[in-house]
């Protein structure tokens, strides 16, 4: 059972919620709030495991609900959906680890969709918790899609699709089969955030989709290349050689 907090100061926004929300078994509303204040002071009493939280709230804004929230150190805090009809700040939330944004009028399709996220983030931290589950100590919650503004929207690319990477200045360029964006990052951030059983830097200026690799060669010039399925070819460091071989031939 997940128990849950909603907080928007809009009383039929908070009532269409719990609508939705009923034909869910497995989700329990604990409590609704108005204001920013009324919402941590809730989320503290009642220690919901799911926030679904408002942009816009009288005294302050979602975000630094989510600040207040996650300084106390010995209560974890709560996964927050945001609910909002502002679609400027979906970048920001996934930034602050948001497990989902739905932009209002949502659908109860859409909905399934963010509560789902919840629970497989719920599984993904009861795995770390034991190892003996199958998740080694330490080892992080990786992310499974990168959102970013291209163009006028807001994209949510999911990091299977990526084959390579490559820094360009304050840039880096994400590459899938039939597309590439200009994402303002670094490659040392942006490497954390990636799984490494699936991603691997294989040059300072090039992060490789294991599953796409086709060979690694060394090229006339006495370089080595790794070479993807497409036929595109990414620059080997003398580095990072070692490495990507063991990658490669681990069963």
């Amino acid at each position: 059972m997940i128990h849950a907090v909603v907080a928007d100061d809009e009383v039929l926004a908070r009532q269409k919620l719990r609508q939705l929300l009923n034909d869910d078994r497995d989700v329990e509303v604990v409590g609704e709030c108005a204001t920013a204040l009324e919402t941590i002071e809730l989320v503290r009493a009642t220690h919901p495991e799911l926030l679904f939280l408002d942009i816009h709230m009288p005294g302050m804004d979602g975000f630094d609900v989510m600040a207040a929230l996650s300084s106390r150190s010995e209560t974890p805090a709560p996964r927050v959906i945001f609910t909002t009809a502002y679609d400027q700040y979906a970048v920001r939330a996934f930034e602050v680890n948001a497990v989902d944004y739905l932009l209002k009028p949502f659908t109860p399709e859409r909905l399934r969709t963010a509560i789902q996220r919840v629970r497989e983030q719920s599984r993904e931290r009861q795995q770390e918790a034991n190892p003996e589950n199958g998740a080694s100590q330490g080892q992080g919650i990786y992310t499974n899609r990168i959102v970013f503004k291209s163009r006028g929207r807001i994209l949510f690319l999911p990091v299977m699709d990526i084959r390579w990477i490559g820094a360009e200045g304050n840039y880096v360029r994400l590459c899938t089969a039939t597309e590439t964006y200009l994402l303002r990052e670094t490659m040392a951030r942006l490497e954390s955030r990636l799984d490494p059983r699936g991603f691997l830097r294989v040059h300072r200026s090039f992060i490789v989709n294991l599953k796409y690799v086709k060979e690694v060669r060394r090229e006339g010039s006495g370089e080595s290349v790794v070479v993807l399925d497409s036929g595109h070819k990414v620059a080997l460091g003398r580095s990072y050689r070692a490495y990507l071989n063991e990658q490669l031939h681990q069963p």
